[in-house]
């Protein structure tokens, strides 16, 4: 009880910005990781550190000096399996809304063009993967591709997904109202829970939610089935006319999270 007081008499001004800037970082953080492998990670370190205070808590002198050895290159362990959610965290500080200038947002009439090419792709039952860029620049990804710089439109988003196409087996990848490239690779997810009858691109749409803001629009050629993918899940789609409101809601709300946390992933 003395030593609380202690602490309270001495607390000053900077001690509160001290924990805040602390607690805002760990919630940030645990925004960026929620729905991706770096969550069991975490938890296998947890499970690592009770382990450590144990062997000193019994005096188990192997498992201390093995765990002791490891926690010296401890930050840099950190640093390699969370590369990813680093790069993600250090992106939104760069992109944070106290520092960045609002960029301008796709209009209404460029998500009916996505929606009207979407749904005479679905009629001919083919597939499509579309990838909206938002705050995390997607250059890299962008590169492995055809620069098109085009503005969007349904024909011509149509005729990428042509099977006939030679760009028809990547994604495109729209920003600042145009399509910029497509053919393009991208990374595939690793969450083990996946269903395993998810094709390619559900695991490439899924798979670039993870590592960043974008919105990705999976087209599947066998069930004719649309589903999004943003923040490491995916949502389901009932029809274009869904499709064109909940785009709307992720691109223009500042609630993206929330509306987020309503859905799960596909199973």
């Amino acid at each position: 009880m003395e030593y609380f007081l202690y602490i309270l008499k001495n607390f000053k001004l900077s001690d509160i910005f001290d924990i805040a800037i602390i607690t805002f970082l760990v919630y940030r953080f645990l925004l960026i990781i929620q729905g991706t492998r770096a969550v069991k990670l975490i938890v296998g370190l947890s499970f690592i550190m009770t382990l450590y205070w144990g062997s000193i808590t019994y005096e188990l002198s192997a498992v201390n000096w093995v765990l002791s050895n490891f926690f010296e290159y401890f930050f840099l362990f950190i640093i390699v399996i969370f590369q990813e959610q680093i790069k993600t965290a250090l992106s939104e500080l760069g992109y944070s809304n106290l520092f960045r200038k609002k960029r301008k947002v796709i209009f209404e009439d460029e998500i009916e063009e996505i929606s009207i090419a979407l749904e005479s792709l679905s009629r001919f039952k083919l597939g499509a993967l579309i990838v909206i860029e938002k705050d995390h620049g997607l250059f890299n990804f962008s590169k492995t591709g055809t620069k098109i710089n085009s503005v969007i439109n349904s024909d011509l988003i149509f005729s990428i997904f042509q099977s006939s196409s030679p760009l028809h087996d990547g994604a495109a990848i729209l920003y600042k109202h145009k399509i910029q490239s497509a053919g393009c690779f991208l990374p595939l997810s690793k969450n083990p829970k996946l269903d395993r009858s998810l094709g390619t691109r559900h695991r490439a749409a899924l798979g670039l939610s993870e590592v960043s803001d974008a919105v990705i629009i999976c087209l599947s050629e066998e069930t004719s089935k649309i589903s999004l993918a943003h923040k490491g899940s995916f949502i389901p789609i009932d029809d274009f006319t869904d499709l064109s409101v909940k785009l709307y809601k992720i691109l223009y709300s500042n609630e993206a999270m929330s509306f987020m946390s309503k859905y799960g992933t596909i199973k």
